[in-house]
């Protein structure tokens, strides 16, 4: 029958007579020649289907405005149901109500026949009916595929407070009212002003992780919509200036910030928040309460809208929007979670589940979504495909990645003549079966595998690789998840289509630049040169469990681009927290510190926490320094955590998931005094990394592209003890850059190496003061300041040699000889009187008499070999990981640190 015919269902005040509608697309969508609103919902053990309406006070009140009933023949296909409503009010919000079964316990009485006349009872045992089936016809559920969620209006505001006990109000508590999907209109229409994607290759990206509300949340972000998408959008030339050309944000996809509610522990005033996010509630739908629109009540279309603007007004900037998206699991968590939408659908279908009915958590949140079903994959894919083509997002960054990768959970319901043998089949006795008549379907292995096992070839990353829309999407893994997977190196990548977040990198970086005792200097020459023995290197190491077995395939001959590295992110201290404190601080959360990861690899520099001990203030100034150096000189991706680039602190707490507060707001009055120079000290370090391309290599480079050294040229170190890693980089147009890392507590010299016609001159210094620390002309530095500093730093580079002070590192670069002395000159012309009482040994920002003076003076030089050209590279051992102990507790973090 055509979609247009009547199925029945009659006209009120706020749409005319119902019909049949159409099967595809899924949720609900504008039927032009009908004039009519389709609805489309799977649902493939629900009994019986209503379309429920709401106006908005109705909503609020919750209670239903309108329900319309689906006739389960005319309105259904397949397991789809599905209708149409012409002149449908667009002021209407939606959602369904689905009846079905609910499993139970129910006891059954055994009995056994010894003879053919007597009967002996056995004892009695429980036994589930319908395992696995969470059907409720008192819940009215959001549509999966809903574009846009209405609830509450402002973010942690509670909604009014009604009698949710009663049967007759809907919803679940103040913090969790009913929601509902705005019906779609043909006036839903925004435009892009000829947005198209940006397309930066990924190996030119520099990435920065951020929450949309943090960014701008804070009373001295001085923006009209603090908090929201458009108050990110004021802030945009920040991001431009700094250098970013893409952004990561934390979830925006709908999620209830109030999961958590509740007054912390210990708290007058202070209560728990979802501030993450990572716990979604609508897949398709922009998290509303992050916009403007929301707070001031208008429709969901706005809200939308709003997202699409940010969208826009990012790319106008040259800067790429990744989404971090959670397909591990949903908001509704285990047995004793709400059923807000898929449970309330098809739990069997939408959730793994044991054979009795009871989740899977491999993601440590309750519930573990089925993402290799044939009808949870489709949906994944229609999500992703929705962002991209409809909200014009650049790609994606997959929460616990690897659940993706995980055998599905399958359930089959009986054939009709399975059914009608049980009904005719007894015990001989006259007695039905009572576990025959129980049995609900059959539960197979999905993939023809135990329901978990992680796949070499898993459907739904092969079908989101493949297909024609995304393929050219950013793709990021996080590739392991709570269960002890850990896939980094090689997840499923067909064809290097995925990149990973590489926890190998920050594990190694954290290790070396403290000093740690251990062979670290190798594992950290990987991670300078992009991680070869992870994405190059065909033959995994000892320790790498995946790729010894189903994920040998998908091991090496990727670029260095596959590596997304860092040093931070949100879970986890700051980088300037890594410098101050050696142990978590977490008790603002309420948990006795029991939460939060234990194993920082952080370094106080010799007190704990805050403190005015100069010394160590100048200490934690170098490590960060030098963190974010290893960063941005790496190959590989770089991402930077928000609020790092000024030094935000968290007071070390690194589980900041449930302030909505200054802990993760950014502080934009900090990073504007920027006291110690060090936001100026990061921009410039980005800015070097951008312009120069032999520091975002798109292959892994043959010998003598990069070459490793140690204090003389072309001799590196990898024993154990060694604390001291240098290397060039050469670049055709540029000449090169030589970089070097001191993580000992002794200063030293090294030997530059010679290239002919090329003379060294310094850009980077950790050991000094700021603004000398980067030469770099600007508004703290000018163009003669800058010439003045390489010409003071020239009696060590003109002898080939160079001094790092101690937890130091340096950047030179060649430049044709001529360039250099011409700029010496010039220098030498403008400061000689000025500076003719000054010795050589003291430099700008080191004040004679120093703990860096004198150290420098101790410091041994030696004189400079003459090599031809840079030595080809050497090899680095790599550094295998250690067995992933991944703790299964709580929100879901990173592996755990340690040798890897």
């Amino acid at each position: 029958m055509p979609a247009s015919q009547p199925s029945g269902q009659a006209a009120s005040a706020a749409f005319a007579d119902a019909l049949r509608g159409r099967s595809t697309p899924l949720g609900a969508t504008v039927l032009q020649e009908e004039a009519a609103i389709n609805f489309a919902l799977y649902s493939a053990g629900g009994t019986g289907v209503s379309l429920c309406l709401f106006t908005d006070t109705d909503l609020q009140n919750g209670k239903v405005t309108y329900e319309v009933d689906l006739h389960n023949i005319y309105n259904k296909t397949g397991d789809v149901w599905h209708i149409a409503l012409p002149q449908l009010d667009n002021s209407l919000m939606y959602g369904f109500r689905v009846k079905g079964d609910h499993e139970e316990e129910v006891v059954v009485d055994h009995c056994t026949m010894d003879t053919f006349d007597s009967m002996q009872s056995a004892e009695d045992t429980v036994t589930i009916v319908n395992p696995g089936q969470r059907y409720s016809d008192k819940a009215v559920i959001i549509d999966p595929y809903a574009r846009s969620i209405v609830g509450r209006r402002q973010y942690g505001q509670l909604a009014q407070e009604l009698n949710y006990k009663h049967d007759s109000v809907l919803g679940i508590a103040a913090t969790w009212p009913q929601m509902a999907a705005p019906v779609p209109s043909k006036e839903d229409w925004f435009d892009w002003e000829g947005d198209h994607p940006l397309n930066i290759p990924l190996d030119q990206l520099i990435i920065y992780e951020m929450h949309v509300r943090g960014f701008t949340r804070h009373p001295s972000a001085n923006v009209t919509a603090p908090g929201t998408y458009l108050g990110l959008v004021e802030k945009l030339d920040y991001l431009q200036a700094l250098g970013v050309n893409a952004i990561e944000l934390l979830p925006v996809q709908e999620f209830n910030e109030l999961e958590y509610y509740q007054l912390i522990p210990g708290t007058d005033s202070n209560y728990r928040y979802n501030y993450w996010g990572y716990s979604t509630v609508g897949f398709f739908a922009p998290m509303a309460r992050y916009s403007q629109a929301a707070a001031e009540g208008r429709g969901g279309q706005d809200v939308v809208k709003e997202f699409k603007t940010m969208v826009k007004e990012c790319h106008k900037r040259g800067i790429e929007v990744l989404m971090d998206v959670v397909f591990n699991h949903t908001a509704e968590g285990n047995e004793r979670g709400p059923t807000l939408s898929f449970r309330g659908l098809d739990n069997r279908v939408y959730y793994m589940l044991a054979p009795e009915g009871q989740y899977y958590n491999y993601s440590g949140c309750g519930n573990t979504f089925n993402c290799n079903h044939p009808v949870v994959r489709k949906f994944i894919v229609d999500c992703l495909r929705y962002w991209v083509v409809e909200m014009h997002v650049d790609g994606f960054r997959f929460d616990l990645a690897s659940i993706l990768t995980r055998a599905h959970s399958q359930w089959h319901k009986p054939s009709q003549s399975q059914s009608n043998s049980r009904n005719g089949n007894s015990n001989g006795n006259g007695l039905q079966s009572m576990e025959e008549d129980l049995d609900q379907g059959i539960m197979e292995e999905g993939a023809g595998l135990p329901t978990g096992t992680p796949l070499t070839d898993p459907p739904v990353i092969e079908m989101i690789s493949e297909d024609p829309v995304l393929r050219s999407c950013k793709l990021i893994a996080e590739a392991w998840d709570c269960d002890g997977l850990n896939q980094v190196g090689a997840f499923p990548h067909y064809g290097g289509q995925w990149a990973e977040w590489n926890g190998h990198f920050r594990d190694t970086v954290r290790q070396f630049v403290k000093g740690t005792e251990g062979p670290w200097a190798a594992a950290f020459a990987q991670a300078l040169s992009g991680s070869p023995g992870l994405y190059s290197q065909t033959e995994p190491a000892e320790g790498e469990w995946w790729a010894n077995n189903g994920g040998r395939k998908w091991k090496g001959g990727r670029a260095p681009a596959a590596s997304i590295n860092f040093v931070t992110a949100h879970d986890g201290f700051s980088l300037a927290d890594l410098t101050a404190y050696n142990e978590k601080h977490n008790d603002a959360n309420g948990e006795d510190n029991r939460d939060g990861e234990s194993h920082n690899l952080s370094w106080n520099c010799g007190e704990e926490g805050e403190t005015k001990t100069p010394s160590v203030l100048r200490l934690r100034s170098r490590q960060m320094r030098n963190m974010a150096a290893a960063l941005l000189l790496s190959h590989g991706v770089p991402m930077i955590q928000m609020g790092d680039e000024y030094g935000h602190s968290k007071g070390g707490n690194n589980n900041t998931y449930c302030h909505d507060s200054e802990l993760n707001w950014f502080n934009w009055e900090q990073a504007g005094q920027d006291e110690t120079g060090y936001a100026r000290f990061f921009r410039c370090l980005v800015n070097l990394r951008k312009r120069r391309p032999e520091l975002r290599r798109r292959s892994f480079m043959d010998g003598g592209a990069m070459t490793w050294h140690g204090a003389m040229p072309g001799e590196a170190d990898w024993t154990e003890d060694t604390r001291l890693v240098a290397f060039t980089v050469s670049s055709p147009s540029q000449g090169g850059l030589y970089c070097a890392f001191n993580t000992s507590h002794r200063p030293q010299t090294v030997v530059l190496p010679h290239w002919p016609e090329l003379v060294w001159q310094a850009v980077m210094d950790t050991g000094k003061a700021a603004p000398y620390d980067f030469l770099e002309a600007d508004h703290d530095l000018s163009p003669d300041q800058v010439d003045t500093a390489r010409a003071q730093m020239s009696m060590w580079t003109s002898e080939g040699c160079y001094p790092l002070l101690p937890y130091s590192s340096v950047v030179l670069e060649a430049v044709p000889e001529q360039q250099s002395q011409t700029g010496r000159a010039r220098a030498a012309s403008q400061t000689r009187n000025s500076r003719a009482g000054q010795t050589a040994m003291q430099s700008p920002g080191m004040s004679r008499g120093s703990p860096e003076s004198d150290a420098l003076q101790h410091a041994v030089t030696s004189s400079q070999p003459e090599i031809s050209s840079p030595p080809a590279q050497r090899q680095v051992n790599p550094a295998g990981p250690a067995k992933n102990q991944q703790q299964v507790t709580g929100r879901p973090r990173p592996p755990p640190f340690g040798v890897q």
